[in-house]
């Protein structure tokens, strides 16, 4: 991705003083108790699921390219690594649905990054310029071949994943560099790196994978977390880590925690899972939202990357200790969309924006909504 890790103190300030307000989302009359009125939040259906996706869909897809623009102007496609996201939430929906007509829209997003992305050529470094870009693409092809059983998207992540690998791998002291120039080493390559490597694992069976996966992980592990399960953005050298709180490392933590713990039964691995989310949870929010983040920038969609990995926690890992926690958070934000557009945005605490919105921050209660049960 194009790297905002060192945010402005500005921009801080902003998403700070936006989240502060709390949920204070739309309300409707709740029951009386003890002469005392209390107000709930309505509560998301799946048809709103439906009708989220369909919105972003409107204001974002664009058919030609099939991929997605950046804005609601319609004036450019978003950024390279944003469009992998967008792929998994078309697969989300398609799983919730099961509509054939969704798989197409799978098939059409791969042929989309395909005439975009020369081909997934790896070795192109014009079209990719980090190695985390590729990372989330060979992710989302594993998913993909897994989702479809279409060889060609395997051929791709294999590919891709070796290409990476090969690049960003450092064979001396551990742990994958983001960039080219091999400046730091980031969360954000790190636990993808685990996460797309045991997705190739249990495709291919391969358990050179599975090793490297859980060599990366412990080196992230020991370098990017603190005792509390907070994950660094990044490492530089031998200084201390970078300690900035992210929604998207923290979803990737959990994510590559829990594919081990999936393959293991390590229950280790799972107590990492959540202390991740604990941290999440109790030291990112405010009045238990999330935080806004993405001010008019990519970083709109790093909760939905959150969105993927917290969900598998709860839906497949059993965790559902965290339900009633993101339920707040996606009934909070849906209700308080722009309903003329029924577009969501960044910071869900608050009303919408109604004007120039972007992909990005439109993008996490939507993914959402396709992951959390209703019921």
């Amino acid at each position: 991705m194009k790297k905002t890790i060192y945010v402005l103190l500005t921009s801080l300030f902003i998403t700070a003083a936006s989240c502060s307000k709390g949920s204070e989302g739309t309300k409707t009359p709740g029951k009386t108790t003890g002469g005392k009125t209390e107000t709930e939040t309505p509560s998301f259906t799946a048809a709103d699921a439906t009708t989220a996706y369909t919105a972003f869909n409107r204001y974002y897809y664009n058919p030609t390219a099939r991929l997605y623009y950046s804005t609601t102007l319609q004036d450019g496609l978003g950024a390279i690594w944003t469009q992998a996201i967008y792929w998994d939430m078309a697969m989300n929906v398609y799983e919730r649905t099961k509509d054939n007509a969704q798989l197409n829209m799978v098939k059409d997003m791969y042929q989309g990054g395909f005439n975009q992305y020369d081909g997934y050529n790896w070795d192109n470094t014009t079209t990719w310029f980090i190695y985390d870009d590729m990372m989330w693409w060979v992710m989302a092809l594993a998913r993909a071949h897994q989702l479809t059983g279409n060889q060609e998207y395997l051929q791709k992540a294999i590919a891709g994943f070796n290409r990476v690998w090969d690049g960003s791998y450092d064979p001396v002291d551990g742990g994958m560099f983001w960039d080219f120039k091999h400046s730091g080493k980031n969360a954000c390559i790190n636990f993808p790196t685990v996460i797309a490597a045991m997705r190739l694992y249990k495709i291919t069976g391969d358990a050179a994978y599975f090793d490297k996966a859980k060599s990366v992980y412990n080196w992230a592990k020991t370098n990017l977390v603190d005792a509390n399960g907070r994950v660094a953005d990044h490492k530089i050298g031998n200084n201390a880590p970078g300690y900035e709180d992210y929604t998207y490392n923290q979803g990737t933590a959990i994510g590559a925690a829990y594919a081990l713990y999936k393959e293991t039964k390590d229950n280790a691995f799972m107590a990492d899972a959540k202390l991740y989310a604990d941290y999440t949870k109790n030291k990112m929010c405010t009045n238990g939202i999330l935080p806004a983040e993405g001010d008019f920038n990519e970083q709109g969609v790093l909760k939905a990357i959150f969105a993927q990995y917290i969900t598998q926690l709860i839906n497949e890992g059993g965790q559902t200790q965290y339900l009633d926690w993101i339920k707040t958070n996606v009934n909070t934000g849906w209700n308080n969309r722009d309903k003329a557009r029924n577009l969501t945005w960044r910071n869900y605490a608050l009303p919408a924006a109604t004007g120039v919105m972007q992909s990005y921050e439109s993008s996490s209660i939507v993914t959402f909504m396709q992951l959390v049960p209703t019921k």
